[in-house]
């Protein structure tokens, strides 16, 4: 089993936290989306019994059903109010997540480029010295044909 390196083992950490990262930010997604469209359900509840009651009111409704229908209105209002809160604080979750998904993806790339170069620096590296080892074998043999035609 060949050991990593130092490098190699930071990329595997940088990817598994981008993963953790695209995880977390998937549920964020979908904790936005589920909290506006239950907004969106409670707005247009309360635009539905809003028409009721209107209708109602041009048919002519006695003062107890009017307060009923206001003081439903008024708790529609106030569960929109908190649902908006909620969907409000999904949309600040959803962007924190995107930042941090952001901040480990460029970590990775960070660290795939100095992998990058150390992987060119070596290759260098190995070109110089088969480069060397190719002048001196060359040498050698012009040398021993040399000594030949002596």
């Amino acid at each position: 089993m060949t050991r990593q390196s130092p490098l190699e083992a930071l990329i595997d950490m940088a990817k598994d936290r981008v993963d953790s990262a695209t995880r977390r930010l998937a549920e964020c997604l979908a904790g936005e989306r589920s909290a506006a469209e239950k907004l969106k359900l409670l707005s247009d509840y309360r635009e539905e019994y809003r028409k009721r009651y209107m209708e109602a009111v041009r048919n002519g409704i006695g003062p107890a059903d009017m307060r009923n229908y206001s003081a439903f209105l008024s708790k529609l209002d106030d569960a929109i109010a908190q649902q908006q809160q909620l969907t409000d604080h999904q949309k600040r979750l959803t962007q924190a997540g995107q930042q941090q998904w952001v901040h480990e993806r460029n970590r990775l790339k960070a660290f795939d480029t100095l992998s990058q170069r150390q992987q060119q620096q070596q290759q260098r590296k190995e070109n110089k010295q088969e480069q060397r080892q190719s002048d001196e074998h060359a040498a050698k043999h012009f040398k021993s044909g040399e000594e030949e035609d002596s």
